[in-house]
């Protein structure tokens, strides 16, 4: 038996994947936006699953509270710029697995291009700017997406495929207004509500690859660390849909610019 196998030995046994299903998965390209909370534990899983290409996207450089949640990161990376910590972590993990790295902002003018070279896309992104322009984006371009979000003791997942199941407008058709949410920088969060979010993220994806199962699409799953609870809502397609509605509204890609309520000192 040769490393490679050897490698993934253990879930190359299971039903639905075998030899064929560990190729597809050394042949698919999957993006993560976003290297932290959500997207350190989904990088990590991707890679040691096998799967072949990782682009990361991100801007920021690592930070000492980054690393309650941010498990790609280590102290030793403190000031790094997060895509070249994340990558370098990748490489140690699975030498095998490429990874292509964009140390930008997701934004109207790249989106289109850095989405258009992957087979889906993992949503790890932190605020509404870029989730709108992702979850849009991806629409158009008939790519799946697996949505995640944590907030303080609780997560949510949802994965959406284009012209199959409901987009992340029939949820939330319009984002929030200016003011609304809370201070970005004073939200908190338990680390290991990331993990198990941004792993799900993972398993979704996998699952997608494979044909392998069924997805987190057409109901959405929330969970709650206090009473360590899942719940499953369905999520069905609104008629009214703005971008896959009867009648869309929205015919191309738009950029928000939502601002966090004010901190009173």
């Amino acid at each position: 038996m040769n490393e490679e196998t050897l490698r993934y030995s253990r879930q190359m046994i299971l039903d639905g994947i075998g030899h064929d299903g560990q190729t597809k998965l050394a042949d698919a390209k999957v993006l993560v936006v976003g290297a932290g909370g959500l997207g350190s534990p989904a990088l990590y899983y991707l890679a040691a699953a096998g799967v072949g290409f990782l682009g990361v996207v991100d801007f920021d450089r690592v930070s000492v509270s980054n690393l309650n949640r941010q498990i790609i990161h280590t102290t030793q990376d403190l000031g790094r710029i997060k895509t070249d910590s994340a990558a370098e972590k990748i490489m140690e993990l699975n030498p095998s697995v490429t990874v292509k790295k964009y140390l930008t902002r997701i934004d109207i003018n790249n989106v289109e291009e850095i989405i258009g070279e992957y087979d889906l896309v993992i949503d790890a992104t932190d605020n509404f700017t870029a989730r709108y322009l992702i979850s849009d984006c991806c629409f158009f371009l008939k790519k799946p997406v697996v949505e995640g979000a944590v907030l303080g003791y609780d997560g949510i997942l949802m994965t959406v495929i284009p012209e199959k199941t409901p987009c992340y407008r029939c949820l939330y058709p319009t984002p929030p207004e200016d003011g609304v949410l809370p201070t970005c920088n004073d939200t908190g969060i338990l680390g290991m509500v990331s993990g198990i979010i941004g792993t799900a993220q993972a398993l979704e994806a996998v699952k997608l690859i494979l044909g392998l199962g069924s997805t987190v699409s057409g109901r959405i799953l929330t969970f709650n660390a206090l009473d360590t609870s899942f719940r499953d809502v369905p999520w069905k397609k609104r008629t009214q849909c703005p971008l896959c509605g009867e009648n869309p509204t929205i015919n191309e890609l738009v950029e928000y610019q939502v601002k966090c309520r004010p901190k009173i000192i």
